[in-house]
Protein backbone atom coordinates (compact mmCIF):
# COMPACT_ATOMS: atom_id res chain seq x y z
CA UNK A 1 0.00 0.00 0.00
CA UNK A 2 1.33 3.76 -1.17
CA UNK A 3 2.60 5.19 2.11
CA UNK A 4 0.85 8.68 2.94
CA UNK A 5 3.91 11.23 1.92
CA UNK A 6 3.37 10.02 -1.82
CA UNK A 7 -0.38 10.33 -1.76
CA UNK A 8 -0.12 13.83 -0.34
CA UNK A 9 2.92 14.89 -2.84
CA UNK A 10 0.70 13.54 -5.92
CA UNK A 11 -2.16 15.34 -4.36
CA UNK A 12 -0.54 18.31 -4.04
CA UNK A 13 0.75 18.34 -7.96
CA UNK A 14 -3.03 16.98 -8.91
CA UNK A 15 -3.98 20.26 -7.37
CA UNK A 16 -1.04 22.92 -8.47
CA UNK A 17 -1.75 21.29 -11.98
CA UNK A 18 -5.88 21.59 -12.56
CA UNK A 19 -6.33 24.59 -10.19
CA UNK A 20 -5.48 27.08 -13.12
CA UNK A 21 -7.43 25.20 -15.89
CA UNK A 22 -10.66 25.32 -14.17
CA UNK A 23 -11.48 28.94 -12.87
CA UNK A 24 -15.27 28.53 -12.06
CA UNK A 25 -16.92 29.50 -9.11
CA UNK A 26 -17.63 27.25 -5.95
CA UNK A 27 -21.07 26.32 -7.74
CA UNK A 28 -22.64 26.32 -10.63
CA UNK A 29 -26.16 26.22 -8.93
CA UNK A 30 -28.07 29.50 -9.08
CA UNK A 31 -29.30 30.87 -5.30
CA UNK A 32 -29.53 34.00 -3.44
CA UNK A 33 -29.88 32.77 -0.30
CA UNK A 34 -28.22 29.43 2.06
CA UNK A 35 -31.61 28.19 1.97
CA UNK A 36 -32.30 28.67 -1.80
CA UNK A 37 -28.54 26.61 -2.18
CA UNK A 38 -30.15 24.26 -0.03
CA UNK A 39 -32.75 23.38 -1.72
CA UNK A 40 -31.10 23.26 -5.01
CA UNK A 41 -28.07 21.20 -3.73
CA UNK A 42 -30.56 18.33 -3.35
CA UNK A 43 -32.51 18.88 -6.55
CA UNK A 44 -28.72 18.34 -7.83
CA UNK A 45 -28.45 14.81 -7.03
CA UNK A 46 -28.55 13.00 -10.26
CA UNK A 47 -29.24 16.13 -12.43
CA UNK A 48 -26.91 18.20 -13.87
CA UNK A 49 -26.64 22.16 -12.78
CA UNK A 50 -28.02 23.12 -15.98
CA UNK A 51 -31.20 21.73 -15.13
CA UNK A 52 -32.10 22.36 -11.65
CA UNK A 53 -31.58 25.97 -12.90
CA UNK A 54 -33.82 25.63 -15.44
CA UNK A 55 -36.39 24.32 -12.56
CA UNK A 56 -35.23 26.21 -9.72
CA UNK A 57 -35.53 29.86 -11.96
CA UNK A 58 -39.67 29.13 -11.54
CA UNK A 59 -39.30 27.37 -8.43
CA UNK A 60 -37.62 30.01 -6.12
CA UNK A 61 -40.09 32.21 -7.55
CA UNK A 62 -42.95 30.26 -5.95
CA UNK A 63 -41.52 29.04 -3.06
CA UNK A 64 -39.39 31.50 -1.19
CA UNK A 65 -39.70 30.32 2.44
CA UNK A 66 -39.59 26.64 4.15
CA UNK A 67 -43.28 27.22 5.20
CA UNK A 68 -44.35 27.70 1.22
CA UNK A 69 -42.84 24.31 0.27
CA UNK A 70 -44.44 22.84 3.76
CA UNK A 71 -48.02 23.98 2.55
CA UNK A 72 -48.00 23.12 -0.95
CA UNK A 73 -49.67 19.62 -1.67
CA UNK A 74 -46.78 17.43 -2.31
CA UNK A 75 -48.14 16.28 -5.49
CA UNK A 76 -47.88 19.68 -6.55
CA UNK A 77 -43.94 19.94 -5.45
CA UNK A 78 -43.71 16.70 -6.90
CA UNK A 79 -44.71 17.92 -10.15
CA UNK A 80 -42.48 21.34 -10.25
CA UNK A 81 -39.45 19.67 -9.50
CA UNK A 82 -39.99 16.73 -12.16
CA UNK A 83 -37.67 17.61 -14.63
CA UNK A 84 -34.84 17.50 -12.12
CA UNK A 85 -35.72 13.32 -12.20
CA UNK A 86 -36.66 11.42 -9.24
CA UNK A 87 -38.38 14.12 -8.08
CA UNK A 88 -40.62 11.85 -5.84
CA UNK A 89 -37.64 11.30 -3.31
CA UNK A 90 -36.57 14.49 -4.22
CA UNK A 91 -40.09 16.07 -2.80
CA UNK A 92 -40.24 14.05 0.05
CA UNK A 93 -36.51 14.91 0.80
CA UNK A 94 -37.37 18.73 0.22
CA UNK A 95 -40.31 18.46 2.62
CA UNK A 96 -38.70 16.45 5.78
CA UNK A 97 -35.91 19.17 5.09
CA UNK A 98 -38.34 22.26 5.50
CA UNK A 99 -40.02 20.73 8.66
CA UNK A 100 -36.42 20.33 9.96
CA UNK A 101 -35.98 24.05 9.28
CA UNK A 102 -38.92 25.18 10.93
CA UNK A 103 -38.88 22.91 13.87
CA UNK A 104 -35.21 23.22 14.74
CA UNK A 105 -34.02 26.14 13.79
CA UNK A 106 -36.38 28.53 13.34
CA UNK A 107 -36.39 28.58 9.43
CA UNK A 108 -32.77 29.24 8.95
CA UNK A 109 -30.29 27.44 7.54
CA UNK A 110 -27.28 26.77 9.73
CA UNK A 111 -24.19 26.86 9.29
CA UNK A 112 -22.20 23.83 11.00
CA UNK A 113 -22.27 20.45 9.36
CA UNK A 114 -23.34 18.64 12.97
CA UNK A 115 -26.81 21.07 12.48
CA UNK A 116 -27.53 20.24 8.93
CA UNK A 117 -26.99 16.47 8.89
CA UNK A 118 -29.50 16.98 11.71
CA UNK A 119 -31.92 18.00 8.62
CA UNK A 120 -33.91 15.15 6.92
CA UNK A 121 -32.45 14.41 3.41
CA UNK A 122 -29.17 16.48 4.35
CA UNK A 123 -26.05 14.36 4.03
CA UNK A 124 -22.48 15.11 4.46
CA UNK A 125 -22.19 15.74 0.59
CA UNK A 126 -24.77 18.37 0.84
CA UNK A 127 -24.03 20.29 3.84
CA UNK A 128 -20.49 20.54 2.96
CA UNK A 129 -21.71 21.90 -0.70
CA UNK A 130 -23.71 24.55 1.92
CA UNK A 131 -21.44 24.79 3.77
CA UNK A 132 -18.62 26.00 1.80
CA UNK A 133 -20.50 27.94 -0.93
CA UNK A 134 -22.79 30.41 1.42
CA UNK A 135 -20.57 29.71 4.68
CA UNK A 136 -16.87 29.91 3.27
CA UNK A 137 -16.89 27.03 5.49
CA UNK A 138 -13.90 23.71 4.49
CA UNK A 139 -14.80 20.89 3.16
CA UNK A 140 -14.56 18.06 0.83
CA UNK A 141 -17.57 17.35 -1.45
CA UNK A 142 -18.01 13.81 -2.24
CA UNK A 143 -19.87 13.44 -5.20
CA UNK A 144 -19.86 10.83 -7.86
CA UNK A 145 -16.73 13.14 -10.21
CA UNK A 146 -14.81 12.85 -6.61
CA UNK A 147 -15.46 9.67 -5.73
CA UNK A 148 -14.20 8.56 -8.60
CA UNK A 149 -11.41 10.71 -9.06
CA UNK A 150 -10.11 10.26 -6.12
CA UNK A 151 -10.34 6.56 -6.50
CA UNK A 152 -8.55 6.58 -10.06
CA UNK A 153 -5.72 9.36 -8.90
CA UNK A 154 -4.96 6.80 -6.00
CA UNK A 155 -6.01 9.29 -3.53
CA UNK A 156 -8.31 6.46 -1.60
CA UNK A 157 -8.61 3.08 -1.60
CA UNK A 158 -12.22 3.46 -0.34
CA UNK A 159 -15.40 3.43 -2.24
CA UNK A 160 -17.79 4.66 0.63
CA UNK A 161 -18.01 8.75 -0.17
CA UNK A 162 -17.59 9.24 3.78
CA UNK A 163 -14.02 7.29 3.90
CA UNK A 164 -13.85 8.80 0.79
CA UNK A 165 -14.21 12.39 2.55
CA UNK A 166 -11.85 11.82 5.17
CA UNK A 167 -8.66 10.34 2.86
CA UNK A 168 -8.94 13.50 0.76
CA UNK A 169 -9.07 15.40 3.90
CA UNK A 170 -6.27 14.04 5.16
CA UNK A 171 -3.98 14.87 2.02
CA UNK A 172 -4.68 18.63 1.83
CA UNK A 173 -4.49 21.56 4.32
CA UNK A 174 -8.20 22.70 5.03
CA UNK A 175 -8.32 25.79 2.98
CA UNK A 176 -7.36 23.38 0.21
CA UNK A 177 -10.60 21.00 0.49
CA UNK A 178 -13.08 22.80 -1.05
CA UNK A 179 -11.51 24.13 -4.01
CA UNK A 180 -10.12 20.08 -4.32
CA UNK A 181 -13.38 19.18 -5.11
CA UNK A 182 -14.71 21.75 -7.37
CA UNK A 183 -11.50 20.97 -9.81
CA UNK A 184 -12.00 17.15 -9.79
CA UNK A 185 -15.83 17.90 -10.19
CA UNK A 186 -15.12 19.98 -13.15
CA UNK A 187 -12.20 17.93 -14.08
CA UNK A 188 -14.52 14.68 -14.34
CA UNK A 189 -17.34 16.40 -16.06
CA UNK A 190 -15.13 17.63 -18.81
CA UNK A 191 -12.11 14.97 -19.04
CA UNK A 192 -11.91 12.24 -16.58
CA UNK A 193 -15.54 10.34 -17.52
CA UNK A 194 -16.76 7.47 -16.17
CA UNK A 195 -16.73 5.33 -19.03
CA UNK A 196 -14.95 7.01 -21.56
CA UNK A 197 -11.91 8.65 -19.99
CA UNK A 198 -10.22 11.04 -22.43
CA UNK A 199 -6.32 10.43 -22.03
CA UNK A 200 -5.25 12.81 -24.69
CA UNK A 201 -6.31 15.85 -22.66
CA UNK A 202 -5.73 14.80 -19.12
CA UNK A 203 -3.18 17.10 -17.34
CA UNK A 204 -2.62 14.99 -14.67
CA UNK A 205 -2.30 11.56 -16.64
CA UNK A 206 1.41 11.26 -15.86
CA UNK A 207 0.26 11.82 -11.72
CA UNK A 208 -2.38 8.73 -12.45
CA UNK A 209 -1.75 5.50 -11.28
CA UNK A 210 -4.39 4.31 -13.41
CA UNK A 211 -2.56 5.18 -16.91
CA UNK A 212 -0.61 1.84 -16.74
CA UNK A 213 -4.29 0.48 -17.01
Amino acid sequence: MENLKKKRKRARLIFETLDPLYTYEKTALTYRSPFELLIATILSAQCTDKQVNQVTKTLFKKYRTPEDYLNMPISQLEQDIRPTGFFRNKAKSLKGCCQGLVELYGGEVPSTMEELLKLPGVGRKTANCVLGAAFDVPGVVVDTHVKRLSYRLGLTDNQDPDKVEKDVENLLPKERWRRFSDILIYHGREVCKARKPDHGRCAVFGLCPSNSI
